[in-house]
């Protein structure tokens, strides 16, 4: 079982997450738990104050030391006091991609930092938080998001969480290419056709296609995927003809 604990102040967001869909079943069948931990809990004024101005000036606030310590110091006793990896969703971290979700469902217990206002105080940062993690490079009001979007793609991962573990295999990005297009019932609809490869039960056939599709979006819409990848001679025919049939 991984478990999660999420440092939030707004804890009523991770619902969305346990409570539909490919998660809420995980989470059901003892696959995944998760926890979260608001820093107002404990702080000490009646106001639960969790920010402060920021020490040089400047617009905004910045989340305070206090109670996030508190609020991590309680999400490593719920594990047991168990090595955990303390995780701060921010934009300055670096890209979460498919290794790196990969990476992180090695670990058992997790700790998600989701931070508000202009940012958490950097000491916190530097004593308590082992990796920052960013989902782009746009700006979000918050961590919640980003956390959701974090465990997300990490339940997807787990065996047993979806009902054929063929479909996390053959997901985009799994080997470094988009997927291939889908297509269902209707055969035809509005003049469009499902390409007859995919009707014909050639398995062989069908897989080839597929590669190609895949060889030949990826191409197109990420060259910057595209360009790190090392093609077999194989894969290297399939997407001359890709192009030959584009064009």
């Amino acid at each position: 079982m991984v478990r999660a604990a999420v440092i939030t102040l707004f804890p009523e967001m991770f619902t969305a997450l346990t409570g539909s869909g490919i998660s809420k079943r995980a989470v059901e069948q003892g696959l995944f738990e998760l926890k979260c931990v608001n820093p107002r809990d404990f702080t000490s004024d009646r106001h639960r104050t969790v920010d402060d101005r920021p020490y040089g000036g400047g617009p905004g606030m910045v989340m305070r030391l206090e109670p996030l310590v508190a609020a991590l110091d309680h999400a490593k006793a719920w594990f047991g006091r168990r090595a955990c990896k303390v995780i701060h969703l921010s934009p300055q971290g670096r890209r979460l991609d498919c290794h790196g979700v990969k990476s992180l469902g090695k670990e058992l217990n997790l700790v998600l930092i989701a931070g508000r206002y202009e940012g958490v105080d950097e000491r916190f940062i530097t004593s308590e938080v082992d990796v920052e993690i960013s989902i782009g490079d746009y700006v979000l009001s918050g961590g919640e998001l980003p956390a959701m979007v974090l465990l997300d793609a990490l339940i997807r991962q787990l065996p047993g969480a979806l009902g054929d573990a063929r479909s996390a295999a053959q997901d985009s990005f799994e080997n470094g290419l988009l997927d291939h297009p889908h297509y269902t019932r209707p055969d035809i609809f509005n003049g469009q056709r499902v390409p007859e490869v995919l009707l014909s039960g050639d398995h062989k056939q069908i897989e080839r296609w597929r590669m190609k599709q895949a060889l030949g979006r990826t191409a197109e819409r990420r060259s910057d995927l595209f360009h790190t990848l090392e093609l077999t001679d194989v894969q290297k025919a399939l997407l001359e003809e890709y192009l030959r049939e584009r064009k």
